[in-house]
């Protein structure tokens, strides 16, 4: 789901390095694989294609954290909304 990212800490010899991929547009999602001492985050399309991918040797992945996006439902934007529109 567009919003949707994930944040890879690797140690980077003596300092840890952040980096993130997001799904950037609708439809997009965020996979993530791990196998043969290899971590990939890939940015993927609806249909499969992979938009772009991070590789990380695992050994020296530190932390890898899903950040969801705020996902709202229709009543609540039209809560949001009338509650700005009274103040």
């Amino acid at each position: 789901m567009k919003g949707d990212r994930v944040e890879i800490v690797i140690d980077a010899g003596g300092s840890s390095r952040s980096y993130e991929i997001e799904a950037t547009r609708a439809g997009r999602r965020v996979d993530i694989t791990h196998g043969r001492g290899v971590v990939e985050v890939t940015e993927v399309t609806r249909g499969g294609a992979p938009v772009r991918t991070a590789r990380f040797m695992a050994g020296r992945v530190l932390a890898l954290v899903e950040h969801p996006a705020t996902r709202r439902s229709p009543r609540d934007e039209t809560l949001v909304t009338a509650l700005h529109r009274t103040a």
